[in-house]
């Protein structure tokens, strides 16, 4: 899937009928352009550089506009005044403000995220915006140390976890598949696993690569702050099939536990990376959801001729 173009992605946001303004699809363009977050006086500024005739009347108009329509979002960081940030390609975050230096950090935990769907779904309401700002102080402020380099965008962040996180369920996996093939009798199902294992390789191989690719490509952001928050992922998705292998000695059983860990897999990836605004860790994760999807479809055909198998024999 290749991502939107900022011109595409104004002209969707454009109610059907209404009239193209090369000053409002100006600002917008220059506020797209934009990393970190803005007041209206800063985006007045940037726009003076490019037309000096724009007054200051049309970008606050442009930015109530861009409000309305999605496109920014209004955020309060205590400063007396607002902030906004844009959403193309943007992931929806939360944020960790300091209230020695000012400087916001981003974040998104996908814990937070349920929890606000649970009370929503609990109330029988409908939310349009979650907010979730931290008040406090930075590692730097605390410590007394220098500031830290400059934060990368968000999207560059989250497709470094995103990469993380796949990467960790991957080894996770291929560990699951390896300890399933050596301990299954069944000839077939040893086989799937087998197949699975070396399946799971490869792809951990091709993951690693495009990790490697990005850090090449922004040698600092390895360094930089975690940004995606995903609890039952940080250690793999395959783990606890891990630990349940060593108290099984049935083939059916091995399969089941690994047909349950592919499901939890897929439904993972699926469900967050639909979530996701376009974005490179919106693709990683939908990407991964499908190749879940394949081995969970692969791993349920081959327990329902284990199972027939079975079923035959008893009735024999």
């Amino acid at each position: 899937m290749q991502s939107q173009s900022p011109a595409a992605y104004i002209d969707s946001l454009r109610p059907a009928g209404s009239k193209r303004s090369s000053k409002r699809d100006l600002i917008v363009s220059v506020f797209l352009g934009q990393d970190g977050h803005l007041t209206a006086d800063d985006l007045v500024d940037l726009i003076r550089k490019q037309d000096q005739r724009i007054s200051r009347a049309t970008v606050y108009r442009t930015l109530t506009w861009m409000e309305q329509a999605g496109i920014a979002r209004k955020v309060d960081f205590g400063e007396g005044r607002f902030r906004f940030e844009h959403s193309y390609r943007h992931p929806r975050h939360f944020h960790l403000i300091c209230k020695a230096c000012n400087r916001s950090m981003e974040f998104l935990s996908s814990d937070i995220e349920q929890m606000i769907e649970e009370v929503a779904a609990a109330r029988g309401f409908t939310v349009k915006q979650a907010v979730v700002q931290l008040y406090g102080l930075c590692e730097d402020c605390a410590s007394g140390g220098r500031p830290a380099a400059p934060q990368a965008s968000s999207e560059s962040l989250f497709a470094r976890d995103a990469l993380r996180i796949a990467i960790a369920t991957e080894r996770s996996g291929r560990e699951f598949y390896t300890r399933a093939a050596s301990m299954t009798s069944n000839d077939r199902a040893r086989t799937i696993f087998e197949q699975l294992s070396t399946s799971e390789d490869d792809h951990l191989d091709r993951l690693e690569t495009r990790y490697q690719e990005l850090l090449a490509e922004m040698p600092d952001l390895e360094r930089q702050p975690q940004f995606l928050f995903f609890k039952g992922a940080a250690s793999g998705l395959f783990s606890a099939g891990v630990e349940a292998l060593k108290s099984v000695s049935s083939d059916k059983d091995a399969l089941m536990i690994g047909i349950k860990c592919e499901r939890g897999s897929h439904k993972f990836f699926k469900k967050y990376g639909e979530k996701f605004e376009d974005s490179e860790g919106k693709r990683i994760f939908l990407e991964f959801a499908e190749e879940e999807r394949e081995h969970l479809e692969l791993l349920i055909r081959e327990y329902r001729v284990l199972t027939g198998k079975d079923r035959a024999g008893a009735g024999s």
